[in-house]
Order: C-alpha cells, then structure tokens, then sequence
C-alpha cells in the first residue's frame, strides 16, 4: 500500500512539473532567440522522457505484483525467514548463503519463470537491485510467452 501511495504522490508531481516546464518551455521559445529556442524544446522533451520512464516502472510494479499474488497463492513464494538488519535490509551473509540454491534451480530449469522471479527475490535480498530486475524481467518474459 505504501508503494501505490508513493507511487500516486510521484505522479502527482511529475504533472505538476510538465505543467510548470511546459509554461517555461513556452517562454523560452517565444523568445525567438535560437539558444532560448533549443532550451525551449529540450524542456519539453526532458519531461517526456520522463513519463515514459515512470510508466515502464509502474507497468513493471503491476506485474511484479500480479507474479507475486500468483505464486503466493500456489505457495510457490520463498519463505522470508532470514534475519534483517536494523535497516530493514536482509543479513547479506545469510542472503549470499541462500543464493546458491536459486541459482541452481533456474540451471536446472532455464525455461520456469518462478525459477527466475525466485531468482530475482534472492539478487534482491543479496543488494544485487540491478540482477535483481534483470532475472525478473526474463522471469515475466519468460511467464509472458510459456504461462
């Protein structure tokens, strides 16, 4: 729930940015001078980027979610018993110790997606954030083509 919130307060302000930049976007090329010009045009450009970014980052969100409401249902979740830190962050001793296991599973099963959304959760639990995503990505990927 904190996600979604956090999530909807991160639109909320990117709509008030492209409102603001977009005004000085404006300015900017009404000016008619070319540097202003240029300016004017990265300023609307920038923020597209932007949208498009934050997008793909909610579409991954929804279906991360929907993968995890699914294998909770079939029990196919690992169980999250290892200790944490103050931080909130897992033991990276006992998550290195855990990840073998994972990495093996998806060797000997290259083509199951819950192998590799398995997989993810475990670079996650490891501080690995960009394996993390990647083996979660080829894990929806994966769960797109063979469900």
């Amino acid at each position: 729930m904190k996600g979604r919130i956090a999530a909807l307060v991160m639109c909320a302000l990117l709509v008030l940015y492209l409102v603001l930049v977009a005004q000085r976007a404006v300015l900017f090329i009404a000016s008619g001078e070319a540097v202003a010009i240029v300016i004017g045009v990265a300023l609307f450009v920038l923020p597209v980027i932007g949208v498009f970014a934050l997008l793909a980052e909610i579409r991954f969100g929804l279906r991360t979610e929907r993968v995890v409401t699914q294998l909770a249902s079939e029990g196919a979740l690992p169980v999250d018993d290892m200790p944490k830190r103050a931080s909130g962050r897992y033991d990276r001793e006992v998550a290195d110790a855990e990840f073998p296991g994972y990495a093996a599973a998806v060797e000997a099963a290259p083509n199951d997606w819950r192998a590799w959304f398995r997989l993810g959760l475990a670079y996650d639990a490891c501080g690995d954030r960009r394996r993390a995503r990647g083996a979660i990505r080829r894990s929806l990927r994966i769960r797109r083509t063979n469900p």
